[in-house]
Parts: C-alpha cells; sequence; structure tokens
C-alpha cells in the first residue's frame, strides 16, 4: 500500500514539476517579447521589418490593457510604462503560478 502512495506523489511531483517548468517558459517569452519591443523601438528599429511588425503584434496583445493607463509627456518613457508595466506584471504572475504548482505537486 505504501508504495502505491508513493507512485502517486511521484507522479503528481513530475507533472508539477513539467507545468511549473512550461508556465516559466510561457511566462519568458512573453516577457521577452515585451522587453524586446521597447528595446527595438527605442533603438529605432526599422517598423516595416518582420521581426519589430511581430514583437509590435504581439507586444500590443500581450500589455495587458495598460498602454495609455499612464501618459507621460515624453514618448520614450510612455513605451516603457506602456509596456514595462505588463512585462513586470507577467513576471510577477509567473513567478506565483510556478510557486503554486509547485506546491500543490
Amino acid at each position: 500500500m505504501g508504495s502505491s502512495r508513493t507512485s502517486v506523489r511521484g507522479t503528481r511531483t513530475r507533472i508539477a514539476t513539467v507545468l511549473a517548468t512550461l508556465i516559466r517558459i510561457v511566462g519568458g517569452l512573453i516577457v521577452l517579447i515585451l522587453v524586446a519591443h521597447v528595446l527595438l523601438t527605442l533603438g529605432h528599429a526599422n517598423p516595416t521589418n518582420g521581426i519589430t511588425m511581430f514583437l509590435a503584434y504581439w507586444a500590443d496583445r500581450l500589455q495587458l490593457g495598460f498602454r495609455g493607463l499612464f501618459n507621460p509627456a515624453d514618448a520614450r518613457t510612455r513605451l516603457l510604462v506602456d509596456y514595462g508595466i505588463p512585462a513586470v506584471v507577467w513576471l510577477v504572475v509567473t513567478w506565483v503560478l510556478v510557486r503554486l504548482v509547485r506546491r500543490l505537486g
């Protein structure tokens, strides 16, 4: 009977570890997209380039409605706020979800 519990616990732990890893990867990619968009925009990357357009498209969808929440006068500051705050939020949410999944596993 004891080995059955150990087997279930081990399986649950492995599933939790895989799920936590997937959450960490997805969250990291989201943060990477947001940060890359900010860096390319601040670096005056060609807005018609495929990579720039791809990152801008996804950054606009992943910004969680924070764009336009604050309206600083400087365009660079506005860009940092519009996409920097969502990047931090995604980081925190990812961290919390990973910890929660690991604890439940």
